[in-house]
């Protein structure tokens, strides 16, 4: 985890070479599972304060829903408000996603993670950890292989798993479905996610790149170079360069009075 000047460092590392960014940034979806760069270590928790028998319990998963004046595949969100949504591919080792949740919480940021199925079979206790920070948790595939090019049941089949194992853990299939290893869905694949109950697609039209390890300073300027009012950032778990990417990133969308929201909040009137 960076420290303050190594914050401040890398913020003025991504903001000389932001102009850089422009030609990467819309190409690449779904990166491969590649480990992180190095292992990202979550902050360290700090001692239960005392009982609160009265607390709330947490609210229930929010589900799909349509939302009028969007398109089935929704690539951003309405250019008039200061808000953007940071999307996470929900895969990897789960220390690196506390960390990045951390993080986005620490600045009062709240993300949307695209969870994949055989992660959540691995990893089950992160769906709770995911809503209980007040994020919001969608639908990533099962197996996170290039559902355009499967046949109609095998695509239907990944969408499905991963939808179950939602529902399971949290009570929701989610909020939004992704498809996995491309940036956009085929009209089939947008078809079979509306029979499973998803109205609307989700991809993005900011992507970090974080899944080639750039560096931390790259993905910040990969996202500033090229992020705007509405936009949907594509980020992933996983990633060392993105757990030390979050701090400074958030610090330069704070400066440009851009909010940090769920992708719900961000279609919301």
């Amino acid at each position: 985890m960076l420290s303050q000047p190594g914050r401040r460092a890398v913020l003025r590392a991504a903001s000389l070479g932001a102009t850089g960014a422009l030609a990467a940034g819309l190409t690449a979806a779904c990166g491969p599972g590649r480990p992180a760069t190095a292992p990202a270590t979550a902050p360290t928790t700090p001692p239960p304060g005392p009982a609160r028998p009265d607390r709330a319990a947490p609210a229930a998963p929010a589900g799909p829903r349509r939302f009028a004046g969007q398109p089935v595949e929704i690539g951003h969100g309405p250019r008039d408000r200061p808000r953007v949504a940071l999307t996470f591919h929900g895969n990897g080792d789960p220390a690196t996603g506390r960390a990045v949740l951390a993080e986005a919480e620490r600045a009062g940021a709240r993300v949307t993670v695209l969870a994949i199925g055989t992660w959540l079979d691995a990893h089950p206790d992160m769906a709770r950890r995911i809503l209980d920070g007040g994020h919001e948790l969608g639908n990533h595939t099962q197996r996170h292989l290039g559902i355009n090019d499967m046949p109609e049941a095998e695509a239907y089949a990944e969408i499905t798993g991963c939808a179950q194992r939602l529902k399971r853990l949290t009570g929701s299939i989610g909020t939004f479905f992704r498809p996995s290893q491309t940036q956009y869905a085929t009209p089939l694949v947008q078809e079979l996610a509306q029979r499973v109950g998803y109205p609307h697609v989700l991809s993005y039209d900011v992507d970090s790149l974080d899944f080639t390890s750039p560096g931390a300073a790259a993905v910040i300027r990969n996202v500033t170079g090229t992020i705007q009012r509405g936009s949907v950032v594509s980020l992933h778990f996983g990633y060392a360069d993105t757990v030390d990417a979050m701090p400074p990133l958030l610090e330069e969308l704070a400066r440009r009075k851009l909010r940090a929201v769920t992708t719900t909040e961000l279609l919301t009137p």
